[in-house]
């Protein structure tokens, strides 16, 4: 499958089969998280076989079940774009691990961050988890707004790269799928993206981004 074909492929899913994830298919995930880390200089880790974290009361209020295999998103709290990273790099992660047959939800809130077995050093924190593995279904389309109205450009205008490049931005997912965010073609040619504000804005701006560059071959601002 091509990115695009990934990218309306996924959706969040939270109930997941009793399955571990084959180890060739950890070693993919394992390799990722390096490159992503010596992009970023964050401390991504795929976690497995944990029940802990999300057996908590706020993970059952979440629907999640089965949940033992998750992507810890981890960096320097000095990190001025921290959550912007993690959003970034955790999507491409989502997105590999959809090309690798498994599915996931990313997770803010509803799991137990004191339960968390990723290794955080001295002045990093977590900034949120995938949960992963073998889905019980392949989840659901979220309702979106229309492309129009999520860019400064009308639909019958828009250069058939940058509608691509929209197309994929509409349906990054993003927290409680408020879609707060902004996107400015300048000049024909400059792509900035802008958050709004609303609950981790800024770890939506990081998949938003890396949908439409991994779509467009171009690079936003």
């Amino acid at each position: 499958m091509n990115i695009k074909d990934l990218i309306k492929a996924r959706h969040s899913v939270r109930q997941f089969k009793d399955i571990s994830i084959e180890e060739s298919i950890r070693e993919k995930l394992n390799n990722l998280a390096i490159r992503c880390n010596e992009d970023s200089g964050l401390n991504i880790q795929v976690i497995y076989d944990d029940p802990d974290c999300f057996n908590s009361l706020i993970a059952h209020y979440g629907k999640f079940e089965n949940v033992t295999n998750y992507i810890a998103l981890v960096g320097r709290k000095s990190l001025d774009n921290l959550e912007e990273l993690c959003g970034y790099y955790g999507e491409r992660m989502v997105l590999m691990a959809q090309e690798l047959g498994l599915n996931t939800c990313w997770v803010g809130g509803t799991y137990s961050k004191g339960k968390c077995k990723a290794d955080k050093q001295k002045g990093e924190k977590i900034v949120c988890v995938i949960a992963l593995g073998y889905g019980k279904g392949s989840g659901v389309k979220h309702k979106s707004k229309k492309v129009g109205d999520l860019c400064n450009v009308a639909e019958e205008d828009m250069p058939i790269w940058f509608k691509n490049g929209m197309v994929a931005a509409m349906l990054a997912p993003t927290a409680i799928n408020q879609q707060k965010f902004l996107v400015t073609l300048k000049d024909d040619e400059e792509v900035i993206i802008t958050p709004k504000k609303g609950p981790f804005a800024m770890v939506d701006l990081g998949i938003v981004k890396y949908h439409f560059e991994a779509v467009t071959g171009r690079k936003c601002k």
